[in-house]
């Protein structure tokens, strides 16, 4: 058959007028006014985009996780974000706040803590000197341990220390190791448990025997006051009540819950490589199984629109709670969306005075027994 046909029908799909010429297959093939080639640049590009991309997930969904699993310290970085500094001027807090005063405390392990004492809204007039006997004149005492980033300065703890001072308790808000003028020493969890147990016995020492001592804990503070209540009743101490502002219920649930972990939640080595190295390494908050044996009453506060540890945690801590405690005092008090409070502004909630106001005349009431 000869080789080459007729192109007649065809010349005209190729802009050509019909002319009656002929062409080879070759030449209908190679023709780059007939045929288009492939661009050799499209395929480098294509090429190049892929390779960046596979690279941009092998770092962020392996090398990023085995950084994270082997980094002790970047592990300790993200739970306690003590490197993030909030200025303030430590030695005069009454620039910011009426009727209180500034001083240290020493651990057992040798680490500084500062601390400051509000006075009820009463005795606001006070003279320094006498701080410390107004401990013992029986009003409630709030113990306030606050949550990771920051320090006892920042403006929304501020803020809830005037809400609180104008319900007559007297407030005590420190910071742990490595935050704010505390000794600059690595925090752990054991650690800062063991520094609010030293605040803990200096207000207990010195309200004598009409210490009413409310241990309030927000966010990373919530793990750290149940981690402390556990220890405090196992050594045979009495905590008249517990108050948890935005709670999660343990670490590794708290991770899971994290905006950041949405990236990697779906991976099946999520576990292998970040919430097993973190409890390893002994970063637990386990608040579910430090609260299921002790006898203190408990208050949990939490916004719906909580973002940063969603109330669903909360309500399962208050579900365990209530199933294996079932005889104790605890109360959940969900602040609706609606009033958009968020991780760390209950404090603006009108509904919030007497919520605790109740929570600690109750739990006063049931000490007596």
């Amino acid at each position: 058959m000869n080789k080459f046909y007729s192109m007649k029908n065809y010349a005209c799909s190729f802009g050509r007028a019909p002319t009656g010429s002929y062409y080879s297959v070759d030449e209908m093939l190679f023709d780059g006014n007939r045929i288009p080639k492939s661009n050799p640049l499209i395929i480098r590009i294509l090429i190049g985009t892929f390779s960046i991309v596979l690279l941009f997930f092998l770092f962020v969904f392996i090398v990023i996780p085995v950084i994270y699993k082997n980094s002790y310290n970047l592990q300790k970085a993200l739970v306690f974000l003590n490197m993030v500094h909030v200025p303030v001027d430590f030695e005069h807090p009454e620039k910011y706040m009426n009727g209180v005063r500034n001083f240290y405390l020493k651990t057992d392990d040798n680490v500084t803590l500062g601390v400051w004492h509000l006075l009820p809204q009463k005795l606001i007039d006070y003279s320094p000197e006498k701080y410390d006997t107004a401990l013992s004149g029986g009003e409630p005492i709030i113990l306030y341990l606050h949550g990771n980033s920051g320090n006892r300065g920042a403006g929304h703890r501020i803020d809830l220390y005037k809400l609180l001072q104008n319900q007559n308790y007297h407030i005590v808000a420190f910071d742990y190791r490595s935050y704010g003028d505390s000794s600059p020493i690595e925090p752990s969890e054991l650690g800062v448990v063991e520094d609010s147990k030293t605040v803990y016995k200096w207000l207990k020492k010195k309200a004598a025997g009409l210490a009413k001592i409310i241990i309030w804990g927000h966010s990373l503070g919530t793990g750290i006051s149940s981690h402390l209540v556990d220890i405090l009743e196992s050594e045979g101490e009495r905590v008249t009540g517990l108050i948890l502002e935005s709670p999660f219920n343990n670490m590794k649930e708290e991770i899971r819950s994290y905006p950041l972990a949405k990236f990697f939640i779906y991976l099946p080595w999520f576990d292998y490589f970040f919430t097993e190295p973190m409890y390893n390494n002994g970063l637990q908050f386990e608040s579910d199984k430090h609260l299921l044996k002790v006898s203190t009453p408990i208050l949990i506060l939490h916004a719906e629109d909580d973002i940063v540890i969603p109330v669903a945690l909360g309500e399962k801590l208050y579900k365990t709670l209530q199933k294996e405690r079932p005889n104790n005092l605890t109360t959940l008090v969900k602040f609706s969306q609606s009033e958009r409070l968020g991780h760390k502004y209950i404090y603006k909630s009108s509904l919030l005075p007497s919520k605790v106001n109740a929570f600690v005349n109750s739990s006063i009431a049931l000490e007596r027994f």
